[in-house]
C-alpha cells in the first residue's frame, strides 16, 4: 500500500501592523477632518451647538447627518429629514451583518464596536487578510475617526457662530461639496454610477414640486428602478439567442419543405 502525504499546507497571507495602522489613520484623518464642514453646515441650518456635537456623538454616520441638516437648511419638515437620513444609515445594519462574521469579537464589546460601524471602518476591516488585521484596522480607523470627527465638529460650529450668515461666505454648499466627495470614489460600476445618476435626476427634478426633504426620499427608488432595468435586460439577453435559434430552425424548415417539394 503506498504511503499517502499530507497535503502542503499554504500558509496564511499576513500584512504588518505598521501597515494596517498606517492605512486605517490615514483613512480616518482625511474623512474625520470633514467633520468641520458637517459642523458649519449644521450651524448654518439653525441647529445649536449643542445639537451639532450631539449628532456626531451619538449618531456618527456622516452622510446621514449632511442629509439631515441639508433638509433642514433648505426649510423641510424635522421628520421628513429624520426619516431621509435614517433610510440613509440603515446600509450600515448590512455592514453589521458582515463585521460580526468577520471580526467575531466578544459579546460584551458588540454594542461599543456596532457604534463604529460606517463605510470607513467597514472599508478598512474588509482590506484586510487576516482577522486580527481586521480587527486592529476596523479599531484604529473608528477610533480616529470618531475622536477627530467630532472635534472638528466642535470647531466647524464654533466658527459658524463666529462668522454669523455661513451662507453670506458661501459655506452653506460645504455639506454638499463634502458629500459628493466621499461619494464619488464608491462609484465603481456601471450600475452604482447608473443609480448615483438616477438619484440625482429624481432630487433635482422634483425638488422645485415636493416639500424639502421628500426629494431625498423619492431619489431612494432610483436603486430599484435600475436593478429591476438590469434584470429586464438581461432576460431580454437570455431569451434572444433562444428567439434566433427558434427562428433559424423554423427557416431550416422551410426550406426542407420547398426542397421536397421541388424533389417532387
Amino acid at each position: 500500500m503506498a504511503e499517502q502525504t499530507a497535503p502542503p499546507v499554504i500558509p496564511e497571507r499576513t500584512k504588518p501592523d505598521s501597515a494596517v495602522v498606517r492605512d486605517a489613520l490615514g483613512v480616518g484623518i482625511a474623512v474625520g477632518l470633514s467633520g468641520f464642514a458637517f459642523g458649519v453646515t449644521s450651524a448654518g441650518s439653525g441647529l445649536t451647538l449643542l445639537q451639532t456635537c450631539a449628532l456626531s456623538l451619538l449618531v456618527f454616520t456622516g452622510a446621514s447627518q449632511f442629509a439631515l441638516v441639508g433638509a433642514l437648511a433648505a426649510g423641510g419638515n424635522p421628520f421628513t429629514a429624520a426619516a431621509g437620513a435614517f433610510f440613509l444609515g440603515t446600509r450600515n445594519a448590512f455592514y453589521g451583518l458582515r463585521l460580526s462574521q468577520l471580526l467575531a469579537l466578544p459579546r460584551a464589546a458588540k454594542p461599543f464596536a456596532a457604534h463604529w460601524v460606517i463605510d470607513e471602518t467597514t472599508a478598512v476591516a474588509l482590506a484586510q487578510p487576516t482577522r486580527r488585521a481586521a480587527r486592529l484596522g476596523f479599531t484604529v480607523t473608528g477610533l480616529t475617526l470618531y475622536v477627530l470627527w467630532n472635534l472638528t465638529t466642535l470647531l466647524g460650529a464654533l466658527g459658524a457662530e463666529a462668522i454669523g450668515d455661513t451662507a453670506a461666505w458661501g459655506l452653506d454648499a460645504a455639506g454638499p461639496a463634502v458629500f459628493l466627495a466621499l461619494l464619488a470614489p464608491m462609484l465603481r460600476t456601471t450600475t452604482e454610477r447608473a443609480t448615483a445618476g438616477l438619484a440625482v435626476l429624481l432630487g433635482l427634478g422634483l425638488l422645485p414640486v415636493l416639500p424639502a426633504g421628500v426629494p431625498v426620499l423619492v431619489a431612494a427608488l432610483a436603486a430599484p428602478a435600475v436593478l429591476w432595468a438590469q434584470g429586464r435586460r438581461a432576460a431580454h439577453k437570455e431569451a434572444a439567442p433562444e428567439a434566433a435559434h427558434k427562428e433559424a430552425a423554423k427557416e431550416a424548415a422551410h426550406k426542407a419543405a420547398h426542397h421536397e417539394e421541388d424533389a417532387r
